[in-house]
C-alpha cells in the first residue's frame, strides 16, 4: 500500500462553507485542479477560485432541483478505483475516468433542520444522498483518496501537503476515512431515530441506533485500573452535567461526573423555586434545604450530615454569591455546580485550585422526557426517564389523622429528595431541610434507622435536646411492605408519612399509622432509583 498519495484533482461540496475560501486558494495555490457542485462552486467562483462544474466532469447535469448531481460512475469511479489494479485502471481509461485524489464533503443540516421545528417536506429534503456516497467511496479507497468532512481538519490537511510536498500520508488518509465513517453512521442514526419516533412516533424501534462523540479521556473509571471516558450524544439533546463550562479545578474524574450529576438533577427538581443548595456524596444526596438565601440554605443542608459532605458533590438552583462561596470553601469539596457564579464568588473559590467549578447556564427540566440506558452483560436496559411528580390534589390521606400545613410541604419536600436517593430510601424532612437520609440498604426498615441514627449524631455533636427528625415528615420511595419501617420512623419522631402506598398490607401500615397518631399520604407512584 502507497503510502504517500500525490494531490492533484480536489471534489469540494459542501454545506457548512466555514473556512472554504482560504482552503480552496491554498489548494489553487499548489496546482489542484477542483471541482465543485451548485452552491459551493458558485460559493467558490465568488471568492475568485477557478472552479469546474461537476456536470462538466460527469456529462451530465445537475437534475432534480439537486437530488442527482455526484451520482454518477465518472465520480464514484474517480473515487473508488484501485490506482495499482491494472482492471480499474483500463476501466478508468476505457471510460475517461479521471481519478479524484481529494474529497471534501460535508452533509446536509439534518439536525439544524429538526431543530429549528421544519416541516416534514423540508425535513426530507435535507436528508443527504449524495454527500454520504461520495464520502463513503473515498473513505473506503482511503489507500489513495484524502476524504476531509470536517472545516477543522483543514489547517491539517494543509500542513500535511507543506510536509509531503503536495501529498498525503496513508496514516492522514486513514484517520480522515474513521472520522469519515464515524460521520456518516451519526448522521444516519439522527435520520433512523426521527423516522422511528419522530415521524412515526413509535415506541420500541425494531432497530435502535444512536451515536455519541467523545468529549474527554477521564483518568480513569470508578477506579484506578478500569479506563474510562466521557461521550456527548450526537444529535438532538437536553443540555446537562456534560455541557457545563468547567471554570476551574484539576480535571473532572469518572466519579465526580457522576456524582456531580446526581446533584444537578437532584437541584433541577427546584429549579423555579426558593434558593437551594443540595450536597451529594456517591450519587445520593446527604443534605438538602430550601432557604430565603443560598447561605442559609448552605448552612442547613450541611447540618443535615456534614461528615458524609466532606468531599463531597454542592449543587445550588441560583448562581453563587461571595458570601455562599466563603462558607463552601470552609469544607473540602470535589466540585461545585450552580447556573452561574459572580466575579467575588469566582475569586474565593480559585483559592481552591482543585476544587472544579462547574457551570451550567441553565438548569435542566425534570419533566422533560427521554430515556435512560445501563449497560448490563450481554445488552442494554432502556427505560423513561422517571419525570413523574405529584402535587398537593393527587395526594390521597389514609389516616384519621389529616397532615397540617407545615407537615403537607415537608412531605412533598422529602418526597422530592426521595426521588433522588438510591432505593431503598427513606428521607425525612422538617421546614424545608432534610434532617435524615437513609439509602441504599436491602430493607426499608434499617433505611429508617440508619436516617435517625445520623439525625441523634448530629443533635449530639451540636448540642441539641432532640434530634430534628422530631415533629418531621418522612418520605419512602416506595410502600412500607410491613408496619416496622413506619414504627421506626414514628419512633425517630416523624409525625407525617408520605408514600406510595400499594402493599397487601396497606391496611396494616395504616392502623399501625393511626395507633401512632400519624398523618399518612398515599402519592400512587414510586421512585425507585437503583
Amino acid at each position: 500500500m502507497t503510502d504517500l498519495i500525490a494531490v492533484k484533482r480536489a471534489l469540494i461540496s459542501v454545506s457548512d462553507k466555514s473556512g472554504l475560501d482560504r482552503l480552496a486558494s491554498a489548494l489553487a495555490a499548489r496546482g489542484v485542479d477542483l471541482v465543485s457542485t451548485g452552491g459551493t462552486a458558485a460559493k467558490l467562483r465568488e471568492n475568485g477560485a477557478q472552479v469546474r462544474d461537476i456536470s462538466d466532469l460527469t456529462g451530465f447535469p445537475e437534475m432534480m432541483d439537486g437530488r442527482v448531481k455526484t451520482l454518477h460512475p465518472k465520480v464514484h469511479g474517480g473515487l473508488l478505483g484501485i490506482r495499482d489494479n491494472a482492471d480499474h485502471t483500463a476501466a478508468m481509461d476505457e471510460h475517461g475516468i479521471a481519478p479524484i485524489d481529494l474529497v471534501v464533503v460535508n452533509l446536509y443540516p439534518f439536525e439544524a433542520t429538526l431543530m429549528r421545528g421544519a416541516g416534514r417536506d423540508e425535513i426530507i429534503e435535507n436528508i443527504d444522498i449524495g454527500g454520504p456516497s461520495m464520502v463513503r467511496s473515498a473513505a473506503k479507497n482511503h489507500a489513495f483518496v484524502t476524504c476531509l468532512t470536517d472545516p477543522s481538519d483543514y489547517d491539517e490537511l494543509l500542513a500535511e501537503l507543506d510536509r509531503n510536498g503536495g501529498s498525503t500520508s496513508l496514516d492522514f488518509r486513514k484517520r480522515m476515512a474513521a472520522k469519515a465513517y464515524a460521520l456518516t453512521a451519526a448522521y444516519d442514526s439522527m435520520i433512523s431515530q426521527w423516522f422511528a419516533f419522530g415521524d412515526q412516533g413509535q415506541r420500541w424501534p425494531e432497530s435502535w441506533t444512536f451515536s455519541s462523540k467523545l468529549k474527554m479521556p477521564l483518568r480513569y473509571g470508578e477506579n484506578p485500573h478500569q479506563q474510562a471516558a466521557l461521550y456527548v450524544p450526537a444529535g438532538p439533546h437536553a443540555r446537562g452535567i456534560a455541557q457545563a463550562e468547567q471554570v476551574q479545578g484539576k480535571e473532572l474524574s469518572y466519579n465526580n461526573l457522576n456524582d456531580a450529576n446526581a446533584a444537578l438533577e437532584l437541584v433541577s427538581e427546584f429549579r423555579s423555586g426558593d434558593p437551594t443548595i443540595v450536597v451529594v456524596k456517591h450519587a445520593n444526596p446527604c443534605g438538602v434545604a430550601t432557604r430565603p438565601s443560598l447561605l442559609d440554605a448552605w448552612t442547613e443542608a450541611l447540618a443535615c450530615d456534614s461528615v458524609s459532605a466532606f468531599g463531597g458533590i454542592v449543587a445550588a438552583n441560583r448562581p453563587l454569591d461571595a458570601a455562599t462561596a466563603e462558607a463552601i470553601a470552609q469544607i473540602f469539596t470535589e466540585v461545585v455546580v450552580a447556573p452561574d457564579a459572580d466575579e467575588e464568588a469566582r475569586a474565593i473559590f480559585a483559592r481552591k485550585k482543585n476544587l472544579r467549578l462547574l457551570l451550567t447556564g441553565e438548569l435542566p427540566d425534570p419533566a422533560r422526557g427521554g430515556q435512560r440506558m445501563a449497560v448490563i452483560t450481554g445488552g442494554l436496559l432502556v427505560q423513561d426517564s422517571d419525570t413523574g411528580q405529584v402535587t398537593r390534589d393527587q395526594l390521597k390521606c389514609v389516616t384519621r389523622r389529616q397532615p397540617t400545613e407545615r407537615e403537607l410541604a415537608d412531605c412533598l419536600f422529602a418526597w422530592t429528595v426521595a426521588k433522588h436517593v438510591k432505593s431503598n430510601a427513606i428521607v425525612y424532612a422538617k421546614d424545608g431541610v432534610t434532617v435524615g437520609i437513609g439509602a441504599g440498604q436491602m430493607n426499608r426498615r434499617d433505611s429508617a434507622r440508619i436516617a435517625a441514627i445520623r439525625a441523634r449524631e448530629v443533635a449530639e455533636a451540636n448540642g441539641w435536646s432532640e434530634p430534628r427528625t422530631v415533629g418531621s415528615a418522612v418520605a419512602s420511595d416506595a410502600f412500607f411492605p410491613f408496619a416496622d419501617g413506619l414504627l421506626s420512623a414514628a419512633e425517630a419522631g416523624a409525625t407525617a408519612v408520605i408514600q406510595p402506598g400499594g402493599s397487601i398490607r396497606d391496611e396494616e401500615v395504616i392502623a399501625a399509622a393511626d395507633d401512632a397518631g400519624l398523618a399518612m399520604l398515599f402519592t400512587g407512584i414510586r421512585h425507585f432509583r437503583h
